[in-house]
């Protein structure tokens, strides 16, 4: 079953995408349930899915502090579409948990194929929020730098 279109549109990174580009990201992502206490995503892990809640709650947990619950129209795993990296945090099913979810290796296809896709996506700034969370020294000047 496709991702309903409205529950994509609230994902900031694909706010902006016409009706067109919404129909084919929704009809390449697909229906997946989770039960209470299921593991989504491990903290440290590689990530391989991006996923939006559109049912139940799941809890975020960094080293294995609860920090914060999701739910309805909630996200994450944004940065796992362009980068295998580790999993910054542990998602956990609060609740029997709806979502909808596409691989990287699904979403890349689809970028691939519409440029006005993968160029909205650029601009809207949301595809690399790790580069807000942390700075690294140049290798060079030793100077720190946003990455």
């Amino acid at each position: 079953m496709a991702a309903p279109q409205e529950l994509i549109q609230q994902v900031p990174l694909f706010s902006d995408l016409d009706k067109r580009e919404l129909q084919g990201l929704a009809s390449s992502m697909k229906e997946r349930n989770f039960d209470v206490g299921d593991t989504i995503a491990v903290e440290g892990q590689s990530g391989i899915g991006f996923f939006i809640i559109d049912e139940g709650e799941a809890t975020i947990s960094v080293k294995g502090e609860d920090l914060n619950t999701l739910g309805h129209g909630d996200y994450f795993g944004e940065v796992a579409l362009i980068d295998d990296g580790a999993r910054t945090a542990t998602i956990t099913a609060k609740s029997p948990l709806k979502c909808y979810g596409i691989t990287s290796w699904e979403f890349k296809p689809l970028v691939e194929q519409n440029a006005a896709l993968a160029w909205k996506m650029l601009r809207s700034g949301h595809l690399q929020p790790e580069k807000q969370l942390y700075r690294q020294p140049c290798e060079v000047s030793g100077q720190a730098v946003q990455r």
